[in-house]
């Protein structure tokens, strides 16, 4: 399956939310598959219209007639609908193709338990910044997924971002951490921009500045590999504005 080309390569989802869009523009844009080799399903009628505006792949009410189409199919549908979804999936999905979750809390084991133990499976926790390439994910295989399979899901998030292999018990503080932690950048950057615009800069300044900000941060901690303390340091000259502030 790693040696899918992007035209061939089918790619499902189940629920086609936020993250199921993200995911789809991203692998689009990086060319790893093509909007009309993707298909979605939703049981919400604005959800299928804005996910097919958005991506320009179709975007259906039917789940299994998406299972029966995709090599790789993503499961992005909320934790409380799992055990329905799963139930409805388990007659139609295969051995042959690759079962994605990127739904927060939910084990393995209880993928396995419904869909087959002989199912090729993984879990992911991904985050919105997939949207502009810039995830950051982790994720675990299970079943009989193999090391065809583990390459392929690690090109598929390394297309949109950074991607680690951890042990299932770490997802959930990844889901804490990377998938929550978009919320609260963004919250920083509010605050930051509102600390400009009380200052006197105009508003679309201020929130460029803001968002800059921590962008080029971000990049230096990953870039230099320095501790983010020695990066504030650096900045904290003594008597010093940044100091006070801190």
């Amino acid at each position: 399956m790693s040696r899918l080309m992007p035209a061939t390569l089918k790619i499902g989802f189940i629920g086609a939310g936020k993250m199921a869009t993200a995911l789809a523009k991203g692998w689009c844009r990086a060319e790893i598959t093509v909007a009309g080799s993707i298909r979605a399903s939703d049981v919400i009628p604005m959800a299928r219209k804005q996910f097919t505006a958005e991506t320009s792949a179709c975007c259906g009410n039917s789940n299994v007639d998406v299972a029966r189409f995709a090599d790789v199919l993503v499961l992005a549908v909320k934790p409380q609908q799992f055990r329905s979804i799963l139930a409805e999936l388990a007659p139609v999905v295969t051995s042959q193709q690759l079962v994605v979750s990127i739904a927060a809390g939910i084990p393995l084991d209880a993928l396995l338990a419904q869909l087959g133990r002989e199912r090729r499976v993984v879990r992911v926790m991904p985050n919105t910044p997939c949207l502009v390439g810039e995830s950051a994910s982790a994720y675990c295989l299970a079943g009989t997924a193999t090391a065809a399979d583990e390459e392929l899901i690690q090109r598929l998030l390394a297309a949109v971002g950074l991607a680690f292999k951890l042990p299932e018990s770490l997802l959930d503080a990844v889901t804490g951490l990377s998938g929550s932690g978009p919320a609260f950048a963004c919250l920083m950057i509010e605050a930051l921009a509102d600390g400009g615009v009380k200052a006197g800069l105009p508003r679309d300044v201020a929130q460029q500045l803001a968002a800059q900000t921590l962008l080029g941060t971000a990049r230096m901690v990953l870039e230099t590999k320095q501790h983010p303390g020695a990066l504030k340091d650096a900045v904290a000259s003594p008597g010093g504005t940044t100091i006070a502030g801190l």
